[in-house]
C-alpha cells in the first residue's frame, strides 16, 4: 500500500535540514526509535540500569519476535549482536573446521569478512576459494556451482555489496549449498531493511545484519539468524552464564536456542531501539519499502548518467538503493566533502578495503549515494544539480 512521504519525512527529523543519501553507512533514525533510546536511558539513570532492564523486560524480549517476523523465523533462531561484523565472525568460528576444509566466497565479499577468511586460512589450514562476478558484477553461478564440488564446508557470501548497487543471486546460492549440504552463511548487512528477506526463501543457515543502516535502528546494534536445524552442529568459541548454564562444578549446558551465541551484557537502549526500528519496517511493509528504494536508486542512476563527468559504476537487471559513480572533474575524497558542504550526505568507497572487487573491475576510490524510501524525486534532481555545479 502507498505511505505519505511527507508523514514520513516529518517522522525523520533529519531530512528537514539534510539531503542523507549515506543510507548505506547509517540511516537517519525515525523519531519513533530515538524516543525508545533516550526513554530507557532516562529510566536507567532515575532507577538504575538492572532495575530499569527489569522494568522492560517485554521491550527487550520484543526484538525477538519483532525480527522473527521480520525474516520468515521463529524468535528462538534469533540473538542480539552489537555490529555485523561481530555476529558474521562470532557464527564463523562455532563452526568446526578441520585443516584441507574449504570456504567458497564471492568477488564482492566484504572486506572485514575477508580479512576473517584469510586469517582462518592461515590459522586453522583451510583454503579460500573465491567465486568471480559476471561482467554486471553479479556472482556467476556457473563458476560457483564448479565452486562447491569437493570438501566445502561452507559457502560465505555477501548480499548486498557496500561497493556496489548489485543485488547477488543469494536464494539461488542458497539452493546450491542445500543440495551439497554445505553450509550458507549470508551477509544481510546492506540488504537488511531495504530488501524483503525471507531466510526460508534465501536457503540460508546463518544470516547477519546492522541495525544502523537501512533498518533505521541505532548504532551499535546488530543481529543474527541461525536455522534451528544446524544450531547443535555450532560451537560458540566462548561462552558465559548467559549463553550456557552449570550441570554440576564440571560440567555446562549450552541454550538450546540462539542466545547461545549472545553475551550476558549488551547495549539494552539499543536493543529496544532495534525493535522499535523493525517493527517500523514491519509496518510499512518491506515489500513497498523495496519497491520505493529500488525506484528511486532507479531515478538517480538515470540522472546521474546525464551529469557531465559522472559515470555510474552499476549495470544489470538486479539493482537496490547503494548507487556508486566517479567524477572525472573531482578526486573522491574532494567531491564527498563539497557536498557535504552543502548539507548532503553522501560515502567514498575505498579501493583499499575492497582489493578483491574494485581492483578486478580496474576502479579506484568511488561515490556512493545510499538513498531509502523517505529520500525524494527532488532531493535526486537537487543532488545532480550540486554534482554540475561542481569545480
Amino acid at each position: 500500500m502507498p505511505h505519505n512521504i511527507e508523514e514520513l519525512r516529518r517522522q525523520t527529523p533529519g531530512t528537514a535540514h539534510l539531503l542523507h543519501f549515506n543510507n548505506a553507512g547509517a540511516a537517519l533514525n525515525p523519531t519513533a526509535v530515538s524516543t525508545a533510546v533516550q526513554e530507557h536511558l532516562q529510566r536507567e539513570q532515575r532507577l538504575g540500569a538492572y532495575e530499569a532492564a527489569a522494568l522492560a523486560n517485554t521491550a527487550i524480549e520484543h526484538f525477538y519476535t519483532a525480527f522473527a517476523r521480520h525474516l520468515n523465523c521463529q524468535a528462538e533462531e534469533i540473538a542480539w549482536a552489537e555490529n555485523t561484523t561481530h555476529a558474521w565472525n562470532t557464527l564463523l568460528h562455532a563452526i568446526a573446521f578441520k585443516p584441507g576444509d574449504r570456504i567458497v566466497t564471492g568477488q564482492s565479499e566484504y572486506a572485514s569478512n575477508y580479512l576473517s577468511l584469510l586469517h582462518l586460512a592461515q590459522t586453522c589450514q583451510v583454503h579460500v576459494d573465491v567465486v568471480p562476478n559476471t561482467a554486471q558484477g553479479s556472482l556467476c553461478l556457473e563458476a560457483l556451482e564448479k565452486a562447491l564440488e569437493g570438501n566445502v564446508r561452507l559457502l560465505a557470501l555477501t548480499h548486498v555489496p557496500s561497493q556496489s548497487g548489485v543485488v547477488h543471486p543469494a536464494a539461488q546460492a542458497g539452493a546450491m549449498a542445500r543440495a551439497r549440504g554445505i553450509l550458507y552463511l549470508l551477509d544481510a548487512c546492506q540488504s537488511a531493511g531495504q530488501l524483503a528477506l525471507d531466510v526460508e526463501t534465501l536457503g540460508c543457515d546463518m544470516l547477519t545484519g546492522s541495525g544502523r543502516k537501512y533498518l533505521r535502528g541505532p548504532r551499535g546494534t546488530g543481529f543474527l539468524y541461525v536455522r534451528r536445524g544446524v544450531l547443535d552442529s555450532l560451537q560458540p568459541a566462548w561462552i558465559d552464564m548467559h549463553a550456557a548454564s552449570f550441570r554440576d562444578a564440571q560440567h555446562y549446558a549450552l541454550r538450546e536456542d540462539a542466545r547461545r551465541f549472545e553475551n550476558w551484557e549488551c547495549f539494552v537502549a539499543g536493543k529496544i531501539g532495534l525493535a522499535v526500528a523493525v517493527d517500523y519496517a514491519n509496518a510499512l511493509g518491506m515489500p513497498w519499502i523495496e519497491a520505493r528504494v529500488r525506484t528511486l536508486a532507479a531515478t538517480l542512476r538515470e540522472q546521474l548518467r546525464d551529469v557531465p563527468g559522472i559515470t555510474v559504476h552499476e549495470s544489470g537487471n538486479d539493482l537496490c538503493g547503494i548507487v556508486t559513480f566517479s567524477s572525472s572533474r573531482e578526486a573522491a575524497d574532494s567531491l564527498q566533502q563539497r557536498l557535504l558542504a552543502r548539507g548532503i550526505n553522501t560515502s567514498v568507497v575505498r579501493l583499499r578495503n575492497n582489493p578483491l572487487d574494485l581492483g578486478a573491475r580496474g576502479l579506484g576510490d568511488l561515490n556512493r549515494a545510499s538513498v531509502h524510501y523517505y529520500n525524494t524525486d527532488e532531493e535526486i534532481e537537487r543532488f545532480c544539480e550540486a554534482l554540475r555545479n561542481g569545480r
